[in-house]
């Protein structure tokens, strides 16, 4: 590849690459490019790893034909099992063992036995190139340390010295850009999985100043774990903490499929919220969360149970109100969360369900605004005075025959879903 097709191909790589083009998107363009340019490429692969709480890394794929591979892959932690040794037979094992920086390999002459490479030869491909691009120390962040690619041709005698240089200048501008689409993709994880979706969407916007809050109307949930403390000083120290991400799973996940927000983690309790420009759908959405992490409760129930491991219940306050919701702390400290006298209310509502023996407690603000058919299903548990709160105020829990009915596609199921 001449001079001037190198530069232009820089060129898109870096205004790509500032433009916050996909990882996948900018390893088939830059090698569609390079086919473009006669460097004959016929398969390209490269790997990241990352900073996630499930997947160690990232791969992206490129191929000249059709084929059944996706062209976006996430891998597990290659420190234990199948994964492990498939790390250790790998090219890029063996590179940094070794501190190669590029490692060429004849496909059909190899001295070498990695592993897919034999794969890659039946396949017609002749000769590959491999870089691995490490990172220095400032600009390491988790795992993601290094930019690993191989580079693959089917032509008979290789890429050869002109295009195995071209690849030297322009896979570590490639790197670079897919490092900073990874640095994003990282930076938006982080925020979901700690401030919770739409806050993490807020602050990624620019919403980051001390003080900077809205006020909304919005469904509030607290939910917390009946007698966590007693199990929790029951059993080993090294159950304690799947205890509480078994049932923090069971509530996150039916919270988030009904499409409510989970604000807080404090300690075995769950703070969340719902909103909707009609609040009668906002409280419908709770409800279903609701239903659908009691369901969750009764499969997890039976698989700890099959495991003889301990279990509980839970308890959920509903209410509803205006709140503050945007940044509150210090300078170089703040939370993106929700404040206002709602929020108490509803951990107040939470706890009561111990006081009247119901695992669900809705305040009257809550049963207030939905539809007639709605609170047909609520039945009163009494008047109540809470806890730091000024007035007493009616509780309503869900109608004990429609909390016992486990038929799914009940009426009560029904109402949640239309």
């Amino acid at each position: 590849m001449e001079l001037t097709p190198r530069l232009r191909l820089m060129n898109w790589l870096v205004s790509q690459g500032l433009t916050g083009l996909p990882e996948n998107d900018l390893i088939r363009g830059f090698c569609e490019r390079c086919c473009a340019e006669g460097l004959g490429l016929s398969r390209g692969m490269v790997f990241i790893d990352t900073l996630h709480p499930i997947f160690e890394g990232r791969g992206f794929r490129w191929n000249d034909a059709e084929t059944n591979e996706s062209d976006v892959f996430e891998y597990g932690s290659t420190n234990e099992g199948e994964a492990a040794v498939a790390w250790r037979s790998s090219i890029f094992y063996y590179m940094l063992e070794n501190g190669h920086e590029e490692l060429p390999l004849d496909l059909v002459n190899a001295s070498y036995s990695f592993k897919f490479m034999g794969d890659l030869a039946e396949k017609g491909h002749k000769h590959l190139v491999a870089y691995a691009h490490q990172f220095g120390e400032a600009g390491t962040m988790g795992q993601m340390d290094c930019v690993y690619s191989y580079w693959v041709t089917r032509r008979d005698e290789g890429f050869g010295a002109q295009g195995l240089a071209a690849l030297r200048e322009l896979v570590p501008v490639l790197g670079l850009a897919i490092k900073s689409a990874a640095q994003a993709d990282i930076t938006r994880t982080l925020g979901r999985v700690y401030l919770g979706r739409d806050a993490a969407e807020q602050v990624l916007r620019g919403r980051i100043a001390r003080g900077v809050t809205e006020r909304i109307n919005a469904v509030l949930w607290f939910s917390d774990l009946r007698g966590s403390t007693a199990i929790s000083e029951s059993i080993e120290p090294g159950e304690i903490i799947p205890f509480l991400n078994d049932y923090a799973q069971a509530s996150i996940d039916a919270i988030h499929d009904a499409g409510g927000e989970v604000l807080k983690l404090i300690g075995d309790g769950v703070l969340a919220m719902f909103t909707h420009e009609n609040m009668a759908k906002a409280k419908r959405a709770a409800l279903r969360a609701e239903h659908r992490f009691r369901r969750n409760m009764k499969a997890l129930t039976a698989r700890r149970t099959a495991e003889a491991r301990p279990v509980t219940t839970a308890h959920v306050g509903l209410h509803v109100g205006e709140v503050f919701y945007g940044n509150i702390g210090s300078d170089d400290r703040l939370d993106f969360t929700v404040v206002g006298p709602a929020v108490n209310e509803v951990s107040r509502i939470a706890s009561m369900c111990r006081s009247v023996d119901r695992e669900l407690l809705m305040s009257s603000a809550f049963r207030a605004g939905l539809d007639a058919a709605g609170r047909n299903y609520l039945v009163s548990t009494g008047r109540y005075a809470l806890r730091g709160i000024g007035r007493a105020q009616d509780l309503y829990t869900l109608d004990p025959d429609i909390a016992a009915d486990e038929v799914v596609g009940g009426k009560y199921e029904r109402y949640l879903a239309s």
